[in-house]
């Protein structure tokens, strides 16, 4: 899905000191904003996964994105669905993807923006077994948790409209790959064709449902959007989530947010990677929870709600 672009470095970063916390929180803060369901976001991956294989071109693709789409018409103020093509660097297989972009308040000229891709890679390249290497990865964390999540932040703020305005955008072609030129794709078309649009900052969630969750901070988040990062973590470590988002920096990874940070858009990105289920075909329901969706879910939506204030 995304090589580690620097080798990976155990460093605490200067900051608040991390607080303890269990998946419940418990911390200083009170929320300000609505619960968040772990298990309707659960639920939302185990939709997905019963797609099948969400890669360009495929039925579960096709599938996926009537099913998301309906869902967000029925939640946001407005969805806008945003066609590419790519031209893979490779095969020269032409690939028709689209982003979806659901936004809430549109009238708010304050935005806040997150984000998470939706599509699944074709290929299980870190499967143990070399025959299931050409087979599609499943998907359940990487590509369904971040997509479950906005999926669910998106049902609350239906019926809790927030004091600033709110866009979760839906990527496509992140993990196509097998390498970087095929990767990142509907970030970098969004990227590209942004125009003007610059949020107060953006959130990127990928790979957020693993068994043992743990957000440390990436390398290029620190270096390209250093603010929104002490705001989402030091948020995280008062909503008593710290043990969770640890200070110290895992390295830079190479994800959607770097096209964003290039175009002017800061964004940090929460990720948990790679454990050994990634880009294996045990990237499945069995070796998902929902814990790491209640915590990184908890944490978006106190973002919003209490931009709002």
């Amino acid at each position: 899905m995304r090589a580690l672009l620097l080798p990976v470095m155990m460093v605490v970063l200067s900051g608040c000191p991390s607080s303890g916390g269990d998946a419940s929180g418990n911390g200083a803060l009170e929320p300000l904003g609505p619960p968040f369901s772990a298990d309707a976001a659960f639920a939302h991956i185990r939709t997905q996964v019963g797609f099948g294989p969400r890669v360009a071109g495929t039925p579960g693709h096709a599938q996926q994105l009537k099913w998301m789409t309906d869902y967000l018409r029925e939640r946001a103020d407005t969805v806008e669905l945003q066609p590419f093509t790519h031209t893979h660097s490779v095969s020269n297989k032409q690939l028709a993807m689209t982003n979806v972009i659901a936004r809430f308040n549109p009238q708010a000229s304050e935005r806040v923006l997150l984000l998470t891709h939706w599509d699944t890679r074709p290929t299980a390249d870190y499967d143990a077994d070399e025959q299931a290497r050409t087979q599609p990865v499943p998907g359940a964390n990487d590509g369904g948790s971040g997509t479950a999540v906005l999926l669910e932040i998106a049902n609350i703020l239906k019926t809790h409209k927030p004091g600033i305005g709110v866009d979760l955008l839906f990527v496509d072609g992140e993990d196509y790959g097998p390498d970087e030129p095929d990767m990142y794709l509907g970030a970098k078309y969004f990227a590209a064709n942004a125009g003007s649009y610059r949020p107060l900052y953006a959130v990127l969630i990928d790979m957020i449902a693993d068994q043992t969750p743990r957000y440390g901070i990436e390398d290029t988040s620190q270096r390209m959007a250093p603010e929104v990062v002490q705001r989402v973590w030091g948020l995280a470590e008062d909503l008593g989530y710290g043990q969770y988002f640890p200070r110290t920096n895992v390295g830079a990874i190479g994800d959607d947010h770097v096209p964003l940070n290039q175009a002017g858009i800061r964004t940090a990105n929460i990720i948990d990677c790679c454990d050994p289920p990634w880009h294996t075909l045990d990237d499945n329901l069995a070796n998902v929870s929902p814990a790491g969706l209640g915590i990184v879910g908890t944490v978006l939506v106190e973002l919003i709600f209490r931009e709002g204030q």
